[in-house]
């Protein structure tokens, strides 16, 4: 992957890769501020809290480069990348109540801050109105599309739900948690770009393996960033998904190849939110190479998500995001 990175995109930083669409960002984060306004206040002040608490925007922005790069040039798009941002934030609302977190992106979650039931509910809000934007698009593809992905990503909160707390989850169920939770909104994002680009469907379906690849390298690096970065990098308290309970690929490689202990070890800390053998659990995860196994399957998938770009003609918009999957599986936080 480096080297096509090399050739394809690796002069850009995500500073170049935002730059290119600037004017169109400002638009979608100026729409998302509008359509979050409403009567309710708290929907408001949460509302505005999650959206401004330092995200990456990297799915809007995957929305903006896809549509220019298969062509489009009208600007539904921005209505687009903000209904994907809301869906999105909705997502993280209902994550944070159901793992009880209480740190994301370096500050306190809406529901420490709110509550619970807030919290939930103001994500239903984000959910209805990503769904009244998106009709007034009218694209009946575009509606298929968000959907049907708005369906899985819930299947995979429910997927990941069953697999917490279960140290015999395999590296296939948690992949399929990784497709349908994370993954399935990277696809929709680059498929969109596709489809209000009219391309052909050969096009579309590439766009679509094209963000399943992207999404699912991201979530690797986070799940390894988990272990293996700062909280200051990351945003969230180290070793987060231990203490929830979930089997990330850097905990199942370790079982798979650790001593009969450190096993042991990890299996007792999955089942019991084990931070407090955090140290244990960290040495495993070290002398197995979990963290560079897990890296390593992050670059197949870079691989995979810049071979599906074969479809796209050369230009600039192309090269952002050649350029965004290598931000993607390089970053430190």
């Amino acid at each position: 992957m480096q080297e096509i990175l090399k050739k394809q995109g690796d002069n850009l930083d995500i500073h170049d890769i935002r730059a290119l669409v600037h004017g169109e960002s400002l638009a979608v984060d100026q729409l998302i501020l509008q359509r979050l306004s409403s009567d309710v206040a708290l929907i408001d002040d949460l509302g505005r809290y999650i959206i401004n608490s330092g995200g990456k925007r990297l799915r809007p922005l995957l929305v903006l480069l896809a549509a220019r790069a298969c062509g489009y040039q009208g600007h539904d798009h921005i209505e687009l990348a903000a209904v994907i941002e809301f869906i999105h934030t909705a997502t993280l609302l209902h994550d944070d109540v159901v793992d009880a977190s209480d740190l994301r992106r370096g500050n306190q979650t809406a529901n420490a801050i709110w509550g619970n039931e807030a919290a939930v509910l103001v994500g239903d809000f984000l959910y209805s109105r990503s769904f009244e934007m998106m009709v007034s698009v009218g694209n009946m593809r575009v509606m298929e599309i968000l959907s049907t992905t708005t369906n899985v990503i819930a299947e995979g909160e429910v997927l990941q739900l069953l697999n917490c707390h279960d140290p015999d989850t395999t590296e296939e169920l948690y992949r399929d948690v990784i497709r349908y939770k994370t993954s399935k909104l990277f696809e929709a994002s680059s498929q969109l770009g596709a489809v209000l680009g009219e391309q052909p469907g050969t096009v579309e379906q590439a766009m679509a393996r094209f963000g399943m690849h992207l999404g699912t390298a991201f979530q690797l690096i986070d799940d390894a960033l988990d272990y293996g970065s700062s909280s200051e990098n990351i945003g969230k308290n180290v070793g987060d998904d231990l203490a929830e309970g979930k089997p990330t690929l850097p905990l199942i490689y370790a079982m798979r190849k650790g001593t009969p202990a450190q096993v042991k070890a990890i299996r007792k800390a999955i089942e019991n939110d084990g931070l407090d053998s955090i140290d244990q659990v960290l040495e495993a995860i070290e002398s197995t190479k979990a963290i560079a196994y897990t890296t390593q399957s992050a670059q197949h998938e870079a691989d995979l998500a810049i071979k599906a770009l074969a479809e796209l003609p050369a230009g600039p918009y192309k090269e952002a995001l050649y350029g965004l999957v290598d931000f993607s599986v390089n970053r430190s936080y």
